[in-house]
């Protein structure tokens, strides 16, 4: 019997949604070739994202398996109301600031949110995007970026610079990281993150944005410093 779009999308594949239903229905009946699905698709990831929280990547590592267990414990009360990874990176965040707490190195979830504590820097970036005389909802340059298209492709991509964008996102307040890293390194959505995060709208906006212009200004610097 042919089957609908609904049932699969374009060369055969399982619709997302489909397959997350019947991987949660997999992980209550105890199937451990689910669980070991779950941990091929979101395991590095997970661990990724951790690190944007904790000091050490043994911590992270230590949150990402109590991360795992209360998956594993939690499964049947997952309602669906968001998607399955994002309730797992959330049961990971809440971990990680639990662990943090216990050691005595808290940091609330309202004060991440605020990004950095240099506030005089972070209004001269989002200035930088206006030009003089124009009122905020004018959104351009005004001091114009380098521009990386010309920049040889094999120097862009190169472990150096990978390395330096990595570097970047770890000096980052915490919630700057964990908002870029969500959104440009793990392509998720703005409405994932919010949700992952429990974020405004506003607030996942303004940290996106002086992530990026960080991790942009240091690329900059090292592509200008490299050409003299």
């Amino acid at each position: 019997m042919a089957q609908t779009h609904g049932d699969q999308l374009a060369g055969g594949h399982t619709a997302p949604q489909e397959d997350e239903e019947t991987l949660v229905q997999q992980l209550r009946a105890g199937e451990e070739a689910a669980f070991v699905t779950l941990l091929e698709r979101h395991h590095a990831p997970l661990l990724r994202f951790l690190r944007n929280y904790l000091p050490t990547a043994e911590l992270a590592d230590d949150i990402a398996q109590e991360t795992w267990l209360a998956v594993l414990t939690g499964i049947d009360r997952f309602e669906a109301r968001s998607s399955l990874r994002t309730w797992i990176f959330r049961i990971g965040a809440n971990r990680a600031q639990t662990r943090m707490r216990r050691e005595g190195r808290s940091v609330s979830f309202s004060a991440l949110e605020q990004g950095s504590a240099d506030h005089e820097s972070d209004a001269a970036d989002i200035e930088q995007l206006l030009p003089r005389g124009f009122s905020h909802d004018q959104g351009r340059w005004s001091s114009m970026p380098a521009r990386w298209e010309e920049e040889p492709e094999t120097r862009l991509l190169s472990d150096e610079t990978v390395e330096l964008v990595r570097e970047t996102v770890q000096e980052l307040p915490p919630m700057q990281a964990a908002v870029i890293t969500l959104r440009d390194i793990e392509g998720w959505t703005s409405a994932e993150v919010r949700e992952a995060l429990d974020l405004t709208e506003g607030n996942q906006r303004v940290l996106l944005h002086r992530a990026r212009m960080r991790v942009r200004k240091a690329l900059e610097s090292h592509l200008e410093g490299g050409a003299q």
